[in-house]
């Protein structure tokens, strides 16, 4: 049965709360702790036993942090890391253009900075060189240096690290391994194929974190002087998790928590310029990193200068970090106007393909490959299913995927490269990048359909909206937001939680901006909420809620802090409403 007898919202959507025995322990709970109804939910549907609700609420790093060896080639790697900073040694950074990117290599060149040593950093442009490490940047670098080490690619990188003879090589990766390994000093990847894949939730910020972490112990134990403070660089471990949209389990939970904190300190002069361009009001959350702060870092290995990124998170100069935040948010702003027209057309043509199939589709001529995977992501969150979108240019198409949960995507394209029906491929279960021949393209994603039909994905229906319960107004208040915030982060792998209030009046309603929302409603007991819902006039649910008529509606979505001159109240991001029965 439908929550709140809903099948069909404003939205299309049906509406689905929480079953019976998730009410039997959101009960038992509230017994055992002094914990409201709404945060008991919230812990229950996340599968917290009530004896662990404490614990979870204020996740230790310690606790949580893996042991660093238990990845294999760990020690090789901060042994090699190690002697090449006791031996002052030159050392290449070369690192993917996305955020994940960006920050394993800040991570790395802060460190060694912080140890008196200059690394050289290595962004290979998205147009004219591809992801990841190619033969002749490589060779280059390792001419001129004594140890490159490859952060968030070069797992299948085999031609371009053979090409580096003159230099070791160490890849800090995440990305689905092959069935061999590239020849390098050390491959230290969660995902590689002979590893358990425990850790295979961490993104590539993660695995360099670990690295430095088994690089202190080697220090330790080797008696030498503590270097840097790692837990003060968890703020650039906390913004690539976000943003590579890893999940929000296990250590990433405690990198995030503890990141966010670290950068509420205003201490690194890359995140402070982005954090002001971007016009953050309020303290860091997961939302800030993933929706304002990582578009703009990834902007410039989008559509500008691939290093960009890289640069600003890892300067330590308040000026070249605000020229460089200006740039960024320029790009950012650029990249939109791109997308924008990208995702029409691309849209326009998976919906006469048909959004009903395993994999939804599309490619154009020229699409910029920057933000063909944004776009991507927006079909799969329009179909609910895994969607692939291709800019082509001569003979070739360049293009990325985004998966839906349950459906491992980066295995599926894997398969298609080793079958020859692609010229490469690869990633991890929720996003790919691949290239393809012009001519085998229909043939491609027919393979790549059938691939992931075998995985359910045709079987994935419309994206019903999850709600953890339902609250009343008055008991929505600052206090309550708070403690549901201490259930977080929240993000991929953890999804917000989300209440329902019923039977509510509209009493504003407004357009602010080309497409958001802004409302205030009540319950016409004294209870009253502000709330607003972006994007509300790209669907049914802006002009309806404007038309009110003075009907009443169940609203649904997530509470949320409003900070505004100093001032807080609470506030309901609506992502959803429906006629109530007593209109």
């Amino acid at each position: 049965m439908a929550f709140l007898d809903i099948e069909s919202s404003l939205t299309g959507r049906r509406w689905i709360g929480p079953d019976a025995e998730t009410e039997r322990a959101t009960d038992a709970m509230m017994q055992g702790t002094a914990l409201p109804r709404a945060v008991c939910q919230v812990l229950t549907r996340r599968g917290v036993p009530a004896a662990e609700a404490e614990a979870f609420l204020s996740p230790r790093l310690r606790d949580l942090l893996p042991d660093p060896r238990s990845l294999r080639d760990m020690q090789t790697a901060s042994a090699r890391f190690l002697e090449a900073v006791a031996k002052r040694q030159r050392i290449a950074v070369f690192a993917d253009y996305d955020v994940d990117g960006g920050s394993s290599a800040a991570l790395l060149i802060v460190w060694l900075r912080d140890m008196g040593l200059n690394a050289t950093l290595y962004i290979p442009d998205r147009i004219d060189e591809g992801y990841g490490p190619n033969v002749p940047a490589m060779t280059q670098l390792a001419a001129a240096h004594d140890l490159v080490i490859c952060v968030d690619c070069g797992t299948l990188s085999h031609a371009a690290i053979e090409a580096a003879r003159d230099a070791d090589v160490i890849v800090l990766d995440h990305h689905l391994g092959g069935e061999t390994l590239p020849p390098a000093l050390a491959v230290v990847n969660p995902n590689r194929q002979d590893e358990t894949g425990d850790l295979g939730y961490l993104c590539a910020a993660g695995v360099v974190f670990l690295m430095l972490v088994e690089t202190a112990r080697q220090m330790r134990e080797a008696k030498m002087p503590p270097g840097p403070d790692l837990m003060a660089l968890l703020d650039l471990v906390a913004l690539a998790t976000v943003a590579d949209v890893a999940p929000l389990i296990g250590a990433n939970r405690a990198l995030v928590r503890q990141g966010l904190s670290v950068m509420a300190r205003r201490e690194r002069p890359g995140l402070v310029a982005l954090s002001d361009v971007s016009r953050m009001e309020s303290a860091p959350s997961s939302y800030h990193l993933g929706f304002l702060l990582g578009p703009r870092v990834n902007a410039g290995g989008r559509i500008g200068k691939a290093d960009l990124g890289a640069r600003l998170l890892a300067t330590d100069s308040t000026t070249e970090a605000e020229a460089l935040a200006e740039q960024l948010d320029l790009l950012n702003t650029e990249r939109r106007d791109i997308e924008g027209a990208v995702r029409a057309a691309a849209l326009e043509q998976a919906e006469n393909r048909g959004l009903d199939a395993p994999l939804v589709w599309a490619a154009g001529e020229g699409w910029h490959p920057g933000v063909v995977g944004i776009v991507a992501s927006r079909l799969k969150d329009a179909a609910n299913r895994p969607a692939i979108v291709i800019g082509l240019d001569g003979d070739e198409g360049k293009g990325s995927g985004r998966s839906v949960a349950g459906v491992d995507l980066g295995a599926a394209i894997q398969r298609l490269a080793t079958e020859g029906l692609l010229i490469k491929g690869g990633g991890h279960k929720m996003a790919a990048g691949l290239t393809v021949a012009r001519d085998r393209l229909p043939e491609a994603m027919d393979r790549l359909s059938d691939l992931l039909a075998r995985q359910g994905a045709g079987t994935v229906g419309p994206a019903d909206l999850r709600l953890d319960g339902v609250l009343m107004p008055k008991a929505v208040t600052i206090e309550l937001i708070e403690q549901i915030e201490q259930a977080g982060p929240f993000g991929a792998g953890a999804s917000a939680p989300r209440f329902a209030l019923p039977d509510l009046q509209v009493r504003h309603a407004r357009r602010v901006g080309e497409a958001h929302l802004k409302l205030s409603l009540n319950d016409g007991m004294g209870g009253s909420l502000d709330a607003i819902a972006f994007g509300a006039f790209d669907t049914p649910l802006g002009q309806r809620m404007v038309e009110h008529g003075g009907a009443r509606f169940h609203a649904a979505g997530r509470l949320e802090i409003n900070s505004w001159r100093g001032r807080k109240t609470p506030q309901l991001r609506l992502d959803d409403a429906a006629p109530s029965q007593s209109t």
